[in-house]
């Protein structure tokens, strides 16, 4: 995927500056303001705040988080900042090339 070129991670970059809620393969769901989005879906997120604070005390202090694309389950965004007809595209480029990548 590069840059440019209608990917998912182009898509998330439209959202910089959005508070999005990231939720991870272990459970944790971390809200935060999304900085920055690569092309292998790691993202950066500013203020952040776990939403189940008590549960994981240790993340209380930490306010900067950089995450690992390969962790992600789940990108929850927010409806009034979404562009469908840039994320449908998106999404049929991806599918577009992964078959490729399949056919190969």
């Amino acid at each position: 995927m590069s840059t440019g070129d209608g990917s998912i991670s182009d898509f998330f970059k439209t959202l910089v500056d959005h508070e999005v809620t990231v939720e991870l393969k272990n459970d944790i769901q971390i809200r935060g303001t999304l900085k920055s989005v690569d092309q292998y879906l790691n993202i950066k997120l500013d203020n952040i705040s776990v939403v189940e604070d008590l549960k994981y005390p240790h993340l209380s202090s930490v306010k900067n988080v950089f995450i690992r694309g390969s962790v992600v389950r789940y990108v929850h965004l927010p409806g009034s900042a979404v562009d469908t007809a840039l994320l449908e595209d998106a999404t049929r480029r991806e599918a577009a090339n992964q078959a490729g990548k399949v056919a190969k």
